[in-house]
């Protein structure tokens, strides 16, 4: 036990929490946010002036508060974020964010906590801070993000035109600060029917009640033929959506309800009441000043919480654990119920069942009518789809994959998932297609993401395979590259058009411009020996860049020809004109000179930034190969340029190097 004389300052000048609560001291993220954030954790009894933590005002609260009262100590109270987890913790799930208080507590209207402080005197009028707020308000309603996000956002709610009655948990802490109980909540109830006659009432039950770990406050005896139980796990902003008045006691839904655009009809005094956003039954009479949606929403989201960053186990700002939130919801979202897999080579499957069955193991079954008497989703990897998989989600390899070629056994860091055709084939429209139509519009906060995902990309000089290599010296003059591709690949089977081969790709570039410098350079598959598409080159371009590094390569060159190549793509983010001769899915959308036939339906004119957008960022799934779970984009591109990174194990190597003497014979394991 520390001595109650110690310093206040533990090692590297952080101070000590003395806590006596066992949960600040297992080695948890609560603990490792606590320690980030300046504090020390520390056993024993403080000195005057010392620092005790306690959680909230929980059932052990009472054991801090003690200590400090006796050796005049400071209390630090300490509480979930309003952004928490995918699931609630009595789940297992941890926190992305903590509040930190040392003036009280936000739910408790008896002492004002550094919360209200922030939100009665700040001047929340810097620009930059209230556009942030603006953009993660909007974001949040898009990614249906709430403080726990295991629901379906697409799980259907009841008609529009009810009234919502948010039931919480009994004996909740914000619930009794508000010096509430279930008469309240039955008055609650009865103010909602008398103020909407003939409404629907829905009652939505707090999920932890759904689950069983706690009690509500209304039970089925509280309903009759206008009021209802309402128990699904939807997304509140579905919900919101649809009602006509809200009515709270304290819940956190009553500051989402704001953000939605209700006033909400608030029976406590949470911290939300009282700033002009609420009607409020009782009020707290030191609140007085009026605030706009987003000056609340930044003072409670972006100046007040104490954010962590679970890839880069550091403390971060609220864009960023958005990042970390909208990824780890979207992989379970798609994933709880568990995935069956077809088409998928052996290689494949264990990386494929730590990104896709992290939370219940997948099934591989070949037969599609087995696949589907399985019950669960079903996804068959694109190359490999057939007669019978039509409604499987097709699988592919993402546009930032690894350091390393698939055909080596280099397990991805992104896979794409599409449910209703795949990128590379314009014969039907893709999941991505529909995407980048929506990115047609972008949001402030989506266009700096975007641009600030190019600049990462372009100054780490990064690719989809990210191999290194030495560019040649290259003639001066207006320098053309044509990468070729491996030709019985399924984007040039599905989408090359008139022109299906490496050399006649080649050769209406040089017909195109015949005073150009015509760089050709191999697909590394080819160049490897591992597929199709060598040819000799020498004759018709005037420098051939035998496994040069193509980031490199394309900061050197004023335009690029493709067939179908996602190096069109990665030449567009570095501002080379880019030229397609089949139709890519980068191709048609006001981008490209494209002399191949796209389809009709591709007719807007998108931006660069909302291709960007829709490519990189909505589209592909990203895996976190030093945490094991789903992450956003800007981890893997940090992961790709610094490292470190998944190799294939001694198994896959040795594969892989029979594959290359067997290149030949590629047709038995393809």
């Amino acid at each position: 036990m520390q001595s109650g004389q110690d310093t206040a300052a533990g090692p590297d000048g952080a101070r000590r929490l003395y806590v006596y609560n066992g949960g600040f001291l297992a080695r948890g993220r609560v603990r490792r946010i606590v320690e980030l954030a300046g504090y020390d954790i520390a056993v024993g009894l403080p000195g005057p002036d010392g620092l005790v933590g306690v959680w909230g005002n929980s059932p052990t609260a009472h054991r801090g508060e003690a200590v400090a009262e006796r050796r005049d100590a400071s209390v630090v109270r300490v509480e979930d974020a309003f952004l928490r987890s995918v699931l609630p913790g009595r789940s297992g799930s941890q926190p992305i964010g903590l509040l930190i208080d040392h003036a009280g507590v936000h739910f408790d209207p008896s002492v004002p906590s550094d919360l209200e402080r922030i939100l009665a005197e700040e001047p929340l009028d810097d620009t930059a801070v209230l556009n942030t707020a603006r953009g993660a308000m909007a974001w949040m309603q898009e990614a249906h993000l709430s403080k726990y996000t295991g629901f379906d956002p697409d799980a259907a709610v009841p008609e529009p035109g009810y009234v919502l009655v948010i039931d919480q948990t009994r004996g909740d802490a914000s619930v009794t600060a508000s010096g509430a109980d279930r008469n309240r909540f039955l008055e609650m109830l009865f103010v909602a029917q008398d103020e909407h006659p003939g409404a629907r009432i829905l009652i939505k039950t707090h999920p932890e009640t759904v689950q069983g770990f706690r009690a509500g406050y209304f039970t089925d005896d509280d309903c009759n033929d206008r009021v209802s139980l309402f128990t699904d796990a939807v997304s509140p902003w579905t919900l919101m959506e649809g009602a006509v008045a809200v009515y709270t006691v304290s819940s956190g839904l009553g500051f989402e309800a704001i953000m939605a655009g209700h006033k909400p009809r608030v029976f406590g005094q949470p911290f939300y009441a009282g700033w002009g956003l609420t009607a409020d039954e009782f009020p707290v009479q030191r609140r007085q000043r009026t605030l706009t949606r987003a000056q609340l929403f930044a003072g409670a989201m972006i100046l007040y919480p104490t954010w962590y960053d679970p890839h880069r186990d550091c403390l971060c700002d609220l864009p960023t654990v958005m990042e970390a939130l909208a990824a780890e919801t979207r992989a379970w979202r798609a994933d709880h119920r568990g995935w069956v897999a077809s088409g998928m080579r052996l290689w494949k499957r264990r990386p494929l069942q730590k990104v896709f069955g992290r939370y219940v193991p997948m099934r591989f079954e070949e037969d599609p009518g087995r696949a589907r008497a399985l019950g669960r989703p079903w996804m068959v990897w694109a190359g490999k789809a057939d007669v019978g998989h039509e409604d499987a989600v097709r699988v592919e390899d993402g546009f930032l994959r690894s350091r390393g070629l698939g055909a080596e056994l280099i397990p991805p860091l992104s896979l794409v998932t599409d449910d209703l055709g795949i990128y590379y084939d314009p014969s039907r429209p893709s999941r991505l297609e529909h995407l980048i139509r929506e990115r047609r519009v972008l949001r402030p906060d989506q266009v700096a993401r975007a641009d600030a995902l190019v600049r990462a990309l372009t100054a780490a000089g990064l690719s989809k395979y990210n191999l290194s290599g030495e560019v040649p010296d290259l003639p001066k003059g207006q320098r053309v590259l044509v990468v070729g591709q491996v030709e019985d690949d399924a984007s040039i089977r599905l989408g090359a058009g008139e022109i299906r081969t490496n050399r006649a790709l080649l050769e209406a570039a040089r017909a195109a411009q015949p005073d150009a410098v015509l760089i050709y350079k191999p697909h590394p598959d080819v160049e490897a020996g591992l597929r199709d598409g060598a040819f000799d080159a020498a004759g018709i371009a005037d420098v051939v860049a035998d496994r040069a590094d193509i980031a490199v390569l394309l900061d050197q060159v004023d335009e690029l020809w493709t067939m179908t190549s996602l190096t069109g793509f990665e030449a567009l983010l570095r501002g080379v004109r880019v030229v397609t001769t089949g139709a890519p899915f980068y191709a048609g959308w006001g981008l490209t000179e494209d002399r191949g036939a796209v389809p009709p339906r591709r007719r807007e004119d998108v931006s660069l930034a909302g291709l960007v957008h829709a490519t990189l960022i909505d589209y592909p799934r990203y895996f976190d190969p030093i945490t094991g779970t789903a992450c956003p984009v800007e981890v893997v591109v940090e992961r790709l340029r610094n490292g470190p990174l998944p190799r294939p194990g001694l198994a896959n190597r040795l594969l892989s190097k029979l594959q290359g003497l067997l290149a030949s014979q590629a047709h038995l394991w393809r």
